[in-house]
């Protein structure tokens, strides 16, 4: 019954300076959107971030070329890599496929049009692996790669840039001045990481190295695994497998690196949760100088008040009585600000969605955290105003005009 009596009696007390009661919540307003509105960007972001990896292939290990050290000086990639290699890999257990790699930047013409494009080399496996699908068309073929035969697979952006929307299949293209046939258009894929297949030609892996470049070696090994929970034990073996075939001694350094896309997961979800602690961070003061308010329209209220203090003392109330009425007014601000503030910051998440182009996700602990805050802003700086009325004099507060 008291406290529900407190809370009646600081809800009559709010309502009665309506105006003072919503600026002093103003602060506690802007304070919660903000960290909402900066938390659901961050978590956007980070799951943005996680898609595109995921979009580079599932359950994928890749595995590249060291760097090579002339003269004490670390530079460039080493060219040992090779697809036998990947085939040596592709026994191992665990492992589903392996899609060797390679690429370089070429012209690419057909008639008038032409354009600089990354130009990769790699099997029939690469598609499965990769997650690339085939708009149109068909893949490549382990006869295309035996006899180093001249077709080729456009990305959408390629085809629409050389095509113009027509269907390529069956026309010719010129890569570095070697005529190919088109077999395929890719399924668009959007922006998946540094290289988009999209802007990509797809060629096989020997007519890359044989025909267009004239390497022996590969630029990367991707593979896909059966699970992520096997991802320690299958990098395990790859790295005892290669430096087998590389010859490396004990105790010598690899000339290779394995990657896997949980650690590529684990690393972008470390940085984008940086920023996001970051940007929290930041958007965090606002619930300092909301607190700040809060205290100084308290100490206000105390002053203002103080006859009525005085008089409730006089007919039996106790300095605990006193000291949770202007705890509770002090709280009931705090979260009126931040249920406020909430509901803001979901509009705002939504505005930056809609009208700036950014994934953004409010995270579910996003309320309780909002609400949580409030609450405890509410009772850290309700308490030096509280402590106060409750140790005044109950003669000296009558006497107070």
């Amino acid at each position: 019954m008291l406290i529900r009596e407190t809370i009646r009696t600081a809800l009559r007390s709010l309502a009665s300076n309506r105006l003072r009661t919503a600026l002093t919540t103003l602060g506690m307003v802007i304070g919660v959107a903000a960290v909402v509105a900066v938390l659901a960007i961050g978590e956007g972001a980070r799951a943005s971030v996680e898609s595109r990896i995921r979009a580079l292939g599932a359950n994928l290990l890749l595995v590249r070329p060291g760097t090579a050290q002339r003269g004490g000086i670390r530079g460039g990639s080493v060219e040992t890599l090779t697809a036998a290699d990947g085939e040596a890999i592709a026994e191992l257990s665990g492992v589903v496929a392996v899609a060797p790699e390679s690429s370089g930047a070429a012209q690419v013409k057909h008639r008038s049009a032409n354009a600089n494009k990354s130009i990769v080399g790699t099997s029939p496996s690469y598609f499965e692996v990769r997650s690339v699908g085939i708009a149109s068309g068909v893949g490549l073929t382990e006869l295309d790669l035996r006899t180093r035969r001249r077709v080729a697979l456009l990305g959408a952006n390629v085809a629409n840039e050389l095509f113009a929307g027509q269907s390529p299949l069956g026309e010719r293209v010129q890569i570095q001045g070697v005529s190919f046939q088109v077999v395929g258009v890719l399924a668009p894929k959007g922006d998946a990481g540094y290289a988009s297949p999209d802007d990509q030609v797809i060629v096989p892996l020997t007519t890359h190295q044989g025909v267009l470049f004239g390497r022996d070696y590969v630029g990367s090994l991707a593979v896909q695994l059966e699970s992520e929970d096997r991802s320690d034990e299958v990098q395990s073996h790859i790295e005892n497998v290669l430096r087998l075939r590389h010859g490396i001694r004990p105790g010598a350094e690899d000339d290779f690196h394995v990657r896997s896309q949980t650690e590529m997961l684990e690393t972008m979800g470390e940085v984008t949760g940086t920023f996001t602690a970051l940007l929290g961070s930041v958007a965090a003061v606002s619930l300092l100088v909301g607190g700040i308010g809060i205290m100084n329209i308290m100490l206000v209220s105390v002053q203002e008040r103080t006859r009525e203090i005085g008089v409730r003392m006089a007919v039996g109330a106790r300095r605990r009585d006193v000291l949770l009425q202007f705890l509770v007014e002090s709280i009931i601000v705090s979260l009126f600000g931040g249920a406020v503030g909430l509901v803001s910051g979901y509009a705002a998440a939504e505005l930056v969605a809609r009208f700036g182009g950014w994934d953004t996700i409010v995270p579910v602990h996003a309320s309780a955290l909002a609400l949580g805050t409030s609450a405890l802003v509410g009772l850290v700086f309700g308490v030096g105003p509280a402590r106060r009325a409750a140790r005044l004099d109950p003669v000296e507060a009558l006497r107070h005009e």
